[in-house]
């Protein structure tokens, strides 16, 4: 990806966000220069992979394959001086854009679609070869107990949830026609670098091409601007 893409779609995002009334800390919009000697009061976000996160999964085309996260709340599975045993994402999600088929070997998660359009997701059980299962899926659905065969499409409207316990696969993507879609997701303590299963084997974390200065770092950069 390109880092003007990149700065872009941040961009798109925060006001997005505004769209959807939804605030934020005021870090969440520091550029690259207002980082600059904010490293000592700012350790929890640092260490704890707070900040924004941006991926193809190596797709090449963010717009088919991929998706844009801001964490704004996590613990850390690693350090036992940060003490939270949650962590909460804000995701913006385009019509017909996919996440990948994944599951994570540790994080239970709530996936919620929060505003915009609707939320389109297929889900399966792990075999023990972590394989697709065939078997049907059992999920709560905002407290309610739903079964689907594997991969059927489960579709979340504004305010719908899903729970996800870990080893569940699933997939997700705007619904075509229906507008942007602010996901929101509350989960265990959240670990990118290590708690990713994708079915196929798939990038995380995305090259990027320095076609411009960043101008907000991703979480995974933000120590090389102190």
């Amino acid at each position: 990806m390109r880092r003007s893409e990149i700065n872009g779609l941040i961009d798109d995002s925060i006001r997005f966000l505004d769209e959807m009334k939804f605030a934020v800390p005021d870090w969440v919009r520091w550029t690259a220069v207002e980082w600059k000697g904010k490293e000592k009061g700012s350790r929890e976000l640092i260490d704890n992979y707070l900040g924004w996160d941006l991926t193809d999964f190596g797709s090449g085309d963010f717009s088919k394959c991929g998706l844009i996260m801001l964490t704004v709340r996590n613990g850390n599975m690693k350090d036992p001086k940060y003490i939270k045993k949650y962590a909460e994402k804000i995701m913006v999600v385009r019509e017909g854009q996919l996440t990948p088929i994944h599951f994570h070997w540790s994080k239970m998660e709530d996936i919620i679609n929060r505003g915009g359009g609707n939320l389109v997701l297929h889900m399966w059980k792990s075999t023990k070869e972590e394989t697709l299962s065939q078997e049907n899926v059992t999920v709560s659905i905002d407290g309610m107990e739903r079964t689907y065969k594997a991969g059927e499409q489960v579709i979340l409207k504004p305010g719908e949830s899903v729970f996800f316990e870990p080893e569940v696969y699933h997939k997700f993507y705007g619904e075509p026609g229906k507008g942007k879609v602010f996901v929101g997701e509350v989960s265990s303590v959240n670990d990118d670098t290590c708690d990713n299963r994708f079915l196929d084997s798939l990038p995380r974390f995305p090259a990027i091409e320095e076609d411009e200065p960043v101008k907000y770092p991703l979480f995974s950069e933000i120590k090389d601007f102190f």
